[in-house]
């Protein structure tokens, strides 16, 4: 048995190997890593852990069963009563003092896995050593044929290991001093308060968006919000062509702006009013120009290997200092611990802001982008024009193309491409080369192309940044042929 943590957590496919069993021997480990962790001044008292879950099939009985193990090795838990947002409970982690928390969740995943994922005492992922830790735990325990430890949830309840908590009324506190709600609810467009279209996609971000946004004044219609652990059908990730639903609805003319958050809610994704699909690099490139233009906060910018150099030059503008890391939230969150970081975010959709966790939320990011709008009385699209007009900015455009693959050696990829890397793509010269996640070409008008396995799904990645739309088509086209040249035309898999 091979359990092993990718950029984000443990994620399987449901009865393969994400069953009950494996589900329990991974809780042992991380109750035998967080028992460890305790300084010495702490051993004998019993540590906290929060764990929550998604509304994906039987995330709830994995989350009790969960708790059962982490109860049975004398660890407190502070379990939810009910489905909740990750960033939600991630929250509930710091406001608790917990050691750390368990989120039962495979995020954007398709409908058919579930996953696991582990949380430090800060409210963020756990660190890549913890988790190659609990890795090893896992390992040790089944060479061992160490069964884990089980109290029935009843007994733990009655003894005071477990509690459940709404994880709500803290986080909504918290919230309140990073959005302005009263200038959400002064706003008027067309006589009347921000209307705004929310597409839960059957995740976590169902009622709690809504339930926000409707405190701050805003007239909201919830679509696909009803418990659906199977998402009817959908891959529960806030992309294009995922949001037909929403972007129908957004064109009948009837709402400033339309939300989208995926199956456990820390990414987002918008939609103008023209049904135009706003991407998580315009997001990010517009909420941190309002939080350096309106906010004046200031700060560092980190982004993700595969985010757009729109940040970049509003970094140069503002004289900050940006850092590029690998994809996952842990490499942003690492350097949100250290310093003042105004933004922090991926392509995916997994945004954070001074102030907040370390940690992805598309709730919060859902209800600045409302605010932005409310504020500046424009829509994303009106406010975007208006962003790539300036001088130092000018148009970007971006795409990404999804590969099924079998498994393959990524190290053996990546030497592949830095060996045989073409002088230009598409017409343009490279400029340099980066592999500091999967390869990236970066060209001479700044445009660049990136290569890189998925950690959470057998997925090869393309992603492409330029000047137009066409560019964009040419790099991934090409981008695809080196794949395929590299891996070989069998590797690659007609459906996922």
């Amino acid at each position: 048995m091979s359990i092993q943590f990718g950029t984000d957590g443990w994620r399987a496919v449901i009865s393969e190997e994400f069953t009950f069993d494996n589900v329990r021997r991974v809780a042992q480990a991380i109750a035998e890593k967080t028992l460890s962790d305790l300084p010495a001044t702490q051993r004998g008292i019993p540590p906290l852990m929060v764990v929550g879950f998604d509304t994906r099939f039987l995330s709830d009985r994995y989350a009790i069963a969960v708790a059962e193990v982490l109860a049975a090795n004398s660890i407190r838990v502070c379990l939810a009563q009910a489905d909740a947002p990750t960033p939600v409970i991630s929250y509930a982690i710091v406001d608790k003092k917990a050691q750390g928390g368990v989120m039962i969740t495979a995020s954007h995943n398709p409908p058919r896995y579930n996953g696991i994922k582990l949380k430090a005492g800060y409210g963020g992922s756990a660190s890549a050593a913890t988790a190659k830790a609990v890795e090893a735990r896992i390992t040790n325990n089944h060479t061992t044929r160490s069964i884990p430890k089980q109290m029935e949830l009843a007994a733990a309840i009655d003894v005071g290991l477990v509690t459940r908590f709404d994880p709500l009324p803290a986080y909504e506190k918290h919230i309140r001093t990073l959005v302005d709600f009263e200038r959400i609810r002064q706003a008027r467009i067309n006589e009347a308060p921000v209307n705004v279209a929310v597409d839960a996609m059957y995740g976590t971000g169902r009622l709690y968006l809504r339930h926000l946004l409707e405190d701050a004044g805003c007239v909201v219609t919830e679509l696909r919000s009803e418990m659906n652990p199977g998402f009817n059908g959908i891959h529960p990730e806030p992309i294009e062509r995922h949001l037909k639903p929403l972007i129908d609805l957004m064109v009948e003319g009837r709402y400033q702006i339309g939300l989208a958050t995926d199956g456990d809610a820390d990414r987002i994704g918008a939609v103008d009013p023209s049904g135009r699909f706003i991407d998580p690099h315009c997001i990010m490139a517009l909420l941190l120009d309002y939080l350096l233009n309106d906010r004046h906060l200031k700060g560092s910018v980190v982004k993700t290997v595969s985010t757009t150099q729109m940040l970049n030059r509003l970094a140069a503008r503002h004289g900050l200092k940006i850092y590029e890391t690998p994809v996952g939230f842990n490499h942003i969150s690492d350097l949100m611990l250290r310093e003042s970081v105004v933004l922090g975010g991926e392509e995916s959709g997994g945004i954070s802001i001074l102030g907040h966790i370390p940690e992805g939320d598309g709730i919060l990011m859902g209800l600045l982008l409302v605010e932005l709008v409310a504020v500046r009385g424009k829509t994303l699209v009106q406010l975007l024009d208006e962003f790539m007009a300036a001088p130092d900015m000018g148009v970007f455009c971006y795409a990404r193309l999804d590969r099924p693959v079998r498994p393959f050696h990524k190290a053996d990829l990546v030497a592949d491409l830095l060996a045989r890397a073409p002088k230009e793509l598409a017409g343009v010269p490279i400029d340099h080369i980066s592999d500091q996640d999967g390869v990236k070409y970066i060209l001479h008008d700044n445009s660049w192309l990136l290569i890189r396995p998925s950690g959470t799904e057998p997925i090869l990645r393309i992603y492409a940044e330029s000047h137009s739309d066409e560019q964009v088509q040419r790099l991934l086209e090409a981008g695809a042929q080196i794949a395929e040249s590299r891996l070989g035309a069998r590797q690659f898999v007609l459906h996922t």
